[in-house]
């Protein structure tokens, strides 16, 4: 596909920011571990490389959480993962709370459920953030946030993100430069809500084009008649443009109404001196 190009990432300078990241805002809660769910995909495992760089092994938690239709494939490299860094690990099976609760439901469909799977697999792991006394590292990256590939409450959830600001594309760099294993970073990305499912399946298109249309509109300001003129596919153009107008509203905090001048979520903050 013609366009512009995504421009190579410095995986060095990337990496010692993110871990900068992770530690300094780890700091600020005056806790010192981590609980992560590792999914066996290629986000999650850069996440857990670079939280162990960042603060050690035995400051981060993995957590699996697979459903009764998860591909099995998954998991293992999710446990493999956990093994080769050497973290505590907790697996949790959710299909029972699931079914449960889908058996006053019997016609949801699969956004129904895929939807509720995300919101269970993060209210388990805040609960084994409170038994460990750890905060919740969150794993969703720039090309699934600005397509609206994320549940409310659910996988967009966390503490802090250090994946937010990187293109899909470059989560792959930075993992082969932490030494992520392979056979994940080349796995069709799913979200493993429900058999045979794949990020790029839902999309329509791969995440390399994607990518190279993102950082046109947004890094490049392009508008998308210049971005079609630069010869990305009319077709993708309108469908990338729909997802992230559609989805804006969980790129955003939740309104309030403001009623005073120092408003929560809009200009008040607890002044420094506060915590002398």
């Amino acid at each position: 596909m013609a366009g512009i190009n995504l421009p190579d990432i410095d995986c060095e300078k990337t990496v010692t920011k993110l871990t900068d990241f992770i530690k300094s805002e780890l700091s600020k809660t005056g806790l010192s571990k981590l609980v992560l769910g590792v999914s066996g995909g290629v986000d999650s495992g850069l996440v857990a490389f670079l939280s162990v760089m960042a603060v050690g092994a035995e400051n981060l938690v993995g957590v699996i959480l697979p459903y009764k239709t998860s591909n099995p494939q998954s998991e293992k490299d999710a446990a493999s993962l956990i093994a080769q860094l050497r973290l505590k690990k907790y697996r949790v099976d959710i299909t029972p709370q699931i079914d449960v609760y889908f058996k006053q439901f019997p016609d949801a469909d699969k956004n129904r459920r895929g939807n509720k799977m995300a919101r269970e697999r993060m209210s388990v792991l805040y609960d084994i953030s409170a038994l460990e006394k750890a905060v919740v590292v969150g794993t969703s990256n720039k090309t699934e946030i600005f397509l609206g590939y994320g549940t409310i409450y659910g996988d967009l959830a966390c503490a802090f993100n250090p994946l937010g600001d990187i293109y899909k594309t470059h989560v792959r760099a930075l993992a082969r430069h932490v030494g992520l294993p392979e056979s994940i970073i080349t796995k069709r990305p799913s979200a493993d809500l429900f058999s045979g499912q794949t990020d790029e399946g839902d999309f329509g298109y791969g995440y390399e084009d994607i990518d190279k249309l993102l950082f046109s509109l947004v890094d490049k300001g392009l508008s998308p008649e210049q971005c079609e003129n630069e010869g990305f596919n009319p077709a993708m153009v309108k469908r990338v443009v729909h997802l992230m107008k559609s989805n804006e509203f969980k790129r955003e905090a939740p309104p309030v109404a403001r009623l005073s001048d120092e408003s929560i979520g809009i200009g008040f903050r607890c002044p420094p001196e506060w915590s002398k």
